[in-house]
């Protein structure tokens, strides 16, 4: 028995002592050896394996929801009177992205051109491709903003021809028809007589050129060298800075193509990215901590200030000729054409614009874009980015097209690009660049506790088991001494006893 407790002791005291100096060890080291697991799997390498199939094909549903803003009274607004609208939508498109021209440089970076395909949803829509929309009438209402400061003789002439072309100030077409583009003889008639008068050709929609085309070529770091500059661009189409605007910090090409970001992200760091559609680098703010399908997340939104005038803040002064904050102005960007960004329904923007419009009711729940991301990968979890393009539009005296139009920014339509990580990619994603991690962040706690916990009751066991071998040793001491003392006293005894008297001698 006791060597049994001695193996046990011995046994328990090893065990703990060396899951103690493991746990250390995974203390010490842990934090590392998983952060070269992240870098290993959120470099654009090739042999990355399913980080790099994400990035170049984007195996996430993506979809782009329209909603339409009609206006419900055309003849009104001709005649200066207030406009009003209807958000008719969503009119949903599923959306494919993949990578092609794939070139990797000696200076980790990598080039490449993302095309983009979109195919109409109509169980996920409330109408059809065919369904009818009364919208402003660009080649109009645009074209004449352009003309506002042209001599009155040419405005006379341009009204002409507008009206030899049957063109009105307000149009209904087909959602398929003003999304993907229709044939208009005046744009046929311009190109023809008036080359380069128009930066277009054929059909005239807002996303005619859209469908299967790219957005200009990226060239981005791989994080080969650096991975804190992983996904970062390097140059768009060749530039570093654009020269849309009127400063060099709104000209600057910042952060990421706006897809995946760099590593280990805390809040105190702002998302940035470049969007072409856009023109410009934009930047999200830290919102809260939170989980998306198990996945623990940081969400990103957009701050207040991001489509201010430079009179509220002065960063963006760069970005002027401005009107109301709320609103971008892009034309520098659009061949001139008076066309502003903004949220949809004019959300965090002057109040001013929405009351200009009936039928506008912004709100957070339904208007504000965010971006979910896993934090220590850079890798979006969940993401809805909500944008809304505008019309400027007034009365331009000699075109009698525009009539007595009051000057308004007018909503034509927003759009809403969401995508979540969702099925087996889900699995996988989560298996190997969260649990995995975890796991190994929790072993060394789990280690030292257990191992801790080992050495304690081996040493409680040792000194209860001291304990034990020290009174017996001591009851069998005892037991010896009675024993000697019980073995001499007959002796004695019986001496004493056993002795005869010496006998007397008489006489």
């Amino acid at each position: 028995m006791t060597v049994s407790k001695s193996k046990v002791l011995l046994a328990t005291g090893i065990l703990g002592l060396l899951l103690t100096i493991f746990g250390i060890l995974c203390f010490t080291f842990g934090h590392e050896l998983i952060k070269d697991q992240v870098i290993k799997n959120v470099k654009i390498d090739p042999n990355s394996g399913m980080s790099y199939t994400m990035w170049r094909d984007i195996p996430v549903p993506f979809f782009m929801s329209i909603y339409f803003l009609e206006v419900l009274n055309p003849d009104e607004v001709l005649k200066g009177e207030k406009p009003m609208v209807h958000e008719r939508g969503p009119y949903v498109y599923r959306e494919y992205r993949q990578k092609s021209n794939i070139t990797f440089h000696e200076n980790s970076t990598v080039s490449y051109r993302e095309y983009r395909r979109y195919y109409f949803w109509r169980n996920m829509s409330i109408g059809g491709e065919d369904d009818i929309v009364c919208l402003p009438n660009m080649l109009v209402l645009g074209s004449s903003i352009l003309m506002e400061n042209k001599s009155y003789l040419m405005k006379l002439a341009m009204s002409a021809t507008f009206k030899a072309f049957d063109e009105k100030p307000f149009i209904k077409k087909t959602v398929g028809e003003i999304l993907w583009g229709y044939e208009d003889p005046l744009v046929d008639f311009l190109n023809k007589f008036f080359p380069n008068m128009i930066p277009f050709k054929g059909k005239f929609g807002f996303f005619a050129h859209f469908n299967n085309s790219d957005s200009g070529e990226f060239t981005v770091f791989t994080g080969d060298e650096d991975i804190e500059k992983v996904h970062m661009v390097d140059t768009w189409n060749g530039m570093k800075t654009v020269n849309y605007w009127r400063s060099d910090g709104c000209n600057m090409i910042n952060g990421t193509a706006g897809q995946m970001w760099p590593p280990f992200l805390t809040p105190s760091r702002t998302l940035q990215f470049y969007s072409p559609d856009a023109c410009r680098s934009m930047e999200l703010v830290y919102e809260q901590s939170g989980v998306s399908n198990s996945i623990p997340v940081y969400r990103y939104i957009a701050p207040k200030t991001l489509f201010a005038n430079g009179t509220d803040y002065p960063p963006n002064e760069g970005f002027c000729p401005c009107r109301q904050s709320g609103i971008l102005n892009v034309s520098t960007c659009r061949f001139d054409t008076p066309m502003f960004l903004s949220h949809p329904h004019f959300y965090n923007g002057d109040r001013s614009l929405a009351d200009a419009v009936d039928g506008l009711d912004p709100n957070e729940e339904d208007h504000s874009l965010f971006i979910d991301l896993h934090p220590m990968t850079g890798i979006p979890v969940n993401c809805s980015i909500k944008l809304q393009l505008n019309l400027f539009m007034k009365k331009v005296e000699g075109i009698s097209e525009t009539g007595s139009i009051a000057p308004v920014v007018m909503p034509l339509f927003w759009f809403s690009e969401s995508g979540y990580i969702d099925g087996p990619i889900l699995k996988t994603f989560y298996t190997n660049l969260v649990l995995l991690p975890a796991l190994m962040d929790y072993m060394q706690y789990i280690l030292l506790v257990v191992g801790g916990l080992l050495v304690l009751i081996a040493i409680i066991l040792a000194v209860i088991y001291r304990k034990e071998v020290r009174e017996k040793s001591s009851r069998h001491w005892k037991q010896g001494g009675e024993s000697a003392v019980s073995d001499t006293a007959p002796f004695l005894e019986d001496s004493s006893i056993n002795r005869s008297p010496t006998p007397s001698n008489k006489t």
